[in-house]
């Protein structure tokens, strides 16, 4: 079960127009977290990965990839807001690039978390991390093959796209799946619904 819940606006307008503020807000945030740099090791971590699996928990399928979507086209219209741009290029340039295919399978990987965690009405703690874990695992596949097609497949792969950035990965997806949970439960408590 995802947290938000348009159905308590009663008009079916006020649901349209707090829908797409949500959709415009969360791209926004998305864009923010890629430029967010945090000291890790053995490279400097992005918040995306903590963003964008959050958003397709609290949003669900439909509005978390429309707000990816959205992400998407703001940067292939030539905004800066990917994680290496302006320096490493700009718009479709940057997505047909290297790490194109990550920024990509975030959609379908929104999609697949979102409806998982929209499908489990008791949200379990081990759902949402079965959640987070097909959620890595679309990016980094669809990450890798893209990333094998831009630069040869006879390139160290896992050295360049995988290694570097997983771990960082699994604690920002375990600190997004444990705030998930806790606030599943808060949410519940105040709907006066029993914990799972």
């Amino acid at each position: 079960m995802t947290i938000y819940n348009p159905g308590v606006l009663r008009s079916a307008p006020r649901r349209v127009s707090f829908d797409l503020a949500m959709i415009v807000s969360a791209s926004l945030l998305i864009a923010v977290s890629a430029k967010v740099q945090v000291p890790f090791f053995p490279v400097p971590m992005t918040m995306q990965t903590f963003v964008v699996f959050g958003i397709s928990l609290t949003l669900g399928p439909i509005r978390g990839s429309l707000a990816v979507l959205a992400y998407l086209f703001e940067g292939i219209a030539g905004f800066p807001v990917f994680a290496g741009s302006p320096e490493k290029g700009i718009g479709l340039a940057y997505i047909l690039g290297p790490t194109g295919g990550y920024l990509l399978a975030c959609l379908p990987a929104v999609l697949l978390a979102g409806y998982l965690a929209e499908r489990d009405r008791n949200g379990s703690f081990l759902s949402i991390v079965a959640s987070a874990g097909v959620f890595l695992a679309t990016i980094y596949v669809s990450g890798l093959l893209w990333l094998g097609i831009v630069i040869g497949f006879d390139a160290p792969l896992l050295r360049l796209g995988f290694f570097p950035f997983i771990t960082a990965d699994l604690l920002k997806v375990t600190a997004v799946a444990l705030a998930f949970y806790s606030a599943r439960g808060w949410t519940n408590n105040e709907r006066g619904q029993p914990d799972a």
